[in-house]
């Protein structure tokens, strides 16, 4: 979706403000709200692409003004509200006033540390061989979805050249419409400075975006 989390290449937002030896969370909120989203993910209720798509769909003029784990807080209210886990006075008296409805799975504390050092992997196989290889010309494809997707404004319609191909991973932009994980081939792809920005680039500068394949187009048609 083009929403106010997408500000790649964009000017006029000001420094970024980088702290030296930042802590993890800045206040004890954060942490029970880091808990809490993570928690909610596990009850199977959604999945992590899900998550994505609903802070990305906040109002930006929300999105802009708050802090990082405001952005996950309203975004888990937003989800709790749509999956009707809890109701709009609940949230407003903070707490239940009706009976818990029912979750696939409820996470329990011993079972934190076995299930994040272990992550949670998304690789998984594709049926039909990689479309491109390095050193290929590509095109990221012009494209305005309404839902969740992994493809940077700024580089739709721009060439750039396969660096890498990573295998196959759950798709985001199905995963998070709750489409199926639809696994495709992943690359990474090199954009030039110019090509993204024009001339007043520096022409040093390249950028690297991690890319599915069904963002991707020949840079090229070949010849009949």
């Amino acid at each position: 979706m083009n929403g106010g989390q997408d500000l790649g290449g964009m000017q006029g937002f000001g420094p970024l403000g980088l702290e030296a030896d930042e802590p993890w969370f800045h206040a004890p909120w954060e942490k029970r709200v880091f808990a809490m989203a993570m928690a909610m993910g596990l009850t199977g209720t959604w999945n992590l692409d899900a998550s994505r798509a609903a802070r990305e769909s906040l109002p930006p003029g929300e999105y802009l003004t708050s802090s990082y784990y405001r952005i996950w807080f309203r975004a888990l209210e937003k989800q709790v509200r749509q999956h009707g886990l809890v109701e709009a006075g609940e949230l407003a008296a903070g707490a239940a006033l009706t009976p818990p409805a029912p979750v696939a799975r409820v996470l329990k504390a011993e079972e934190v540390a076995p299930l994040f050092s272990r992550g949670f992997p998304s690789d998984r196989p594709v049926a039909t061989p990689a479309r491109f290889s390095p050193g290929d010309e590509v095109r990221a494809k012009i494209v305005n979805p309404t839902g969740h997707t992994r493809l940077p404004r700024y580089v739709r319609g721009r060439t750039g050249t396969v660096e890498r191909v990573h295998g196959g991973f759950v798709f985001p932009d199905s995963n998070a419409a709750f489409a199926g994980e639809a696994p495709q081939w992943l690359y990474t792809v090199r954009f030039s400075g110019i090509e993204l920005w024009g001339e007043d680039a520096d022409p040093g500068l390249a950028v690297s975006v991690n890319a599915f394949e069904s963002y991707l187009e020949p840079a090229r048609v070949a010849a009949a």
